[in-house]
Order: structure tokens, then C-alpha cells, then sequence
């Protein structure tokens, strides 16, 4: 070992067991380092760096579901999976390389990637330089994701994307996170409302999860589109809807909205449901605390501009 990074964090995977999984994947190779990948992320991410048989350098990543509960494994399973799909498509991913279900090699549920390379561009850590074509950049790929083709094998394999937009609704009871929101109450109500009537469209592959943060970028182009654990099948809006609301309330309004210009030029349509899926999106940052204090004013705002597109 080379580096002081291991063994350093106590939730860092046991050395053995990195060993023991390049092994499987790459006979021959030798660990270097292992260091803990920083970002907002739900789950543990590891860079696994080390060197192959033939002496040249690799690297990998180390994906552990901690936070899905006794959902673990059906995730790291999902997304595995969708990544083996996704090979076969244009959509710049991670190469899947080692599934451990059920954590008996790494100790959590987990998949094992190729590292794609790249950063986040990302307000307020790495904000784009022309936020504009930043925008129309992620429309594109946003459009290339929803025109992947879902046979009934692929759709068998993906969660439904429109009752798990609708997460907020399951209890059957206004949540009080929402009752006790500026706005809270009238969005639920609204969802409640507009849902029967909601517009029936040709569903397509969602991401379910697409905002800046899951996108990497080098040297202006986008690299690779990560976090696929929560892929589903159903209406594209939900993305589009997601990712506006995230860049309107991270202060590029004019961004969010050249993001729905520009996918809409690419699809060659207008989009439906639009307004209803960005209602949905809100509960989000209403429920969890991460977001901060400092989002109310712009999500009001959000909420007030999809509100008025629906009464009109």
C-alpha cells in the first residue's frame, strides 16, 4: 500500500474484502488506495485505485446502499441491472462490473463500477461558466435518456415512475412536513385535484433522479450520467419537472427555463403534464431539511409559476 487513505475512516470496506473483489474482476491486480468520494449523496461511494497485472493504472468505484432500509438489496439490484441495460444504448453511464447483492463481500449491499471521468458542474461548489448552454447541454441528454427504447423486459425491470414522483401521497394523509410548509397544504391539495386529469402520454426510461449533481462534465462535455438506482419507466416530465425546480431555486431561473426550451427543441414537441410533475417535485426540498431555510422563497416562487401555467 502506497497511500495513507485506507484505513483512515472506519467506514471505509475492509481492505481484505477490496482485495478480494479485485480479484474477481481484474486477477492479477494490486490495491493502492481507497478513498470515500464527497458529494450530496443518500449512499456510501468509494474511489478504489490500483494496479492491474500488466502495471497500468485502474480505477473503480465502490457503491454501498446504507440508507434504502430493507430496500438494499432491490436497489443495488435495480441498478446493476439498469447499468447492464444501458450498455446497449447511447447514454453515457457506468460500466457495471460486480454486483454484491446482499453485502456478503463488501458488508452493505453494493455494486462495483468503472470510474467515469469528470466533474460536477454544480451551484454553488462549480457553477457553469455559460449557464445557458450548460442548460441546453443536460436538455440534450435528458432527451437521448427518455428516447432509450423500453421493451416489456426493460419495463418489467424498472420501478413506476409516476407512483414514485407521487411518494408523498402513499400514507393516504396530508405529511405534516408538507401541512406545516409555506405552500404545503395548497400543493397537496392541487396534486390531489389535477391527478385524475392529468394527460395520458407514451412513457418512456426515467431517471427519476436527474439534476446537476448526477451529471459529470469534462472539458465541456458531458461524461457520464450516474446514480441509477432509482430508474423507473413512466411519464418524462417528472425528470424535466425535477431538474428545472432544482435549477430555479439554486438562483438560474433563466437556466431552468432554457432547459424546457431546449428539450422541447430536441423532442420536436411540447411537453405535457409539465406544471403537474413540477407541483410534485416540490415535496422534496419541503421534506428534507438538507435543502435549508434559504430555498422557501424560491420554491414559493416556483410553486406560484406552475401554478399559474395550470390555471391557464
Amino acid at each position: 500500500m502506497n497511500d495513507n487513505a485506507v484505513g483512515q475512516q472506519s467506514s471505509l470496506p475492509l481492505e481484505e474484502a477490496v482485495c478480494a473483489l479485485l480479484e474477481a474482476i481484474a486477477p492479477g491486480s494490486m490495491l493502492s488506495a481507497i478513498h470515500p468520494i464527497e458529494g450530496d449523496f443518500a449512499n456510501d461511494a468509494y474511489m478504489v485505485k490500483a494496479h492491474s497485472a500488466t502495471g497500468s493504472g485502474m480505477r473503480i468505484v465502490i457503491k454501498s446502499y446504507v440508507e434504502c432500509g430493507q430496500e438494499r438489496s432491490e436497489k443495488a439490484r435495480l441498478e446493476f441491472r439498469t447499468l447492464e441495460w444501458l450498455q446497449d444504448h447511447s447514454v453515457p453511464a457506468p460500466t457495471p462490473l460486480y454486483l454484491d447483492k446482499s453485502g456478503a463481500l463488501l458488508g452493505a449491499p453494493s455494486i462495483v463500477t468503472s470510474c467515469v471521468p469528470g466533474k460536477h458542474i454544480i451551484v454553488p461548489s462549480n457553477p457553469p461558466s455559460d449557464p445557458l448552454n450548460w442548460a441546453r447541454a443536460m436538455a440534450v441528454m435528458l432527451a437521448k435518456i427518455h428516447s432509450v427504447p423500453c421493451n416489456a423486459e426493460a419495463q418489467s425491470l424498472l420501478l413506476d415512475a409516476n407512483s414514485e414522483a407521487l411518494w408523498f401521497l402513499h400514507p393516504g394523509v396530508m405529511p405534516d412536513y408538507m401541512n406545516a410548509y409555506l405552500d404545503g397544504a395548497e400543493v397537496w391539495q392541487l396534486i390531489h385535484d389535477l391527478l385524475p386529469d392529468i394527460q395520458q402520454v407514451q412513457p418512456t426510461l426515467v431517471h427519476l433522479d436527474y439534476w446537476p449533481g448526477n451529471v459529470l462534465w469534462d472539458q465541456g462535455q458531458i461524461t457520464g450520467v450516474i446514480d441509477w438506482e432509482e430508474a423507473a419507466y413512466g411519464d418524462p416530465a417528472i425528470d424535466l419537472a425535477y431538474c428545472r425546480m432544482d435549477m430555479f431555486i439554486s438562483g438560474m431561473e433563466q437556466a431552468a427555463d432554457e432547459l424546457v426550451l431546449a428539450y422541447e427543441a430536441e423532442i420536436g414537441r411540447r411537453v405535457a403534464n409539465l406544471a403537474f410533475w413540477e407541483l410534485a417535485a416540490t415535496p422534496r426540498p419541503m421534506h428534507d431539511p438538507a435543502w435549508g431555510p434559504s430555498v422557501r422563497q424560491e420554491l414559493g416562487r416556483f410553486i406560484t409559476n406552475a401554478r399559474r401555467r395550470i390555471d391557464h
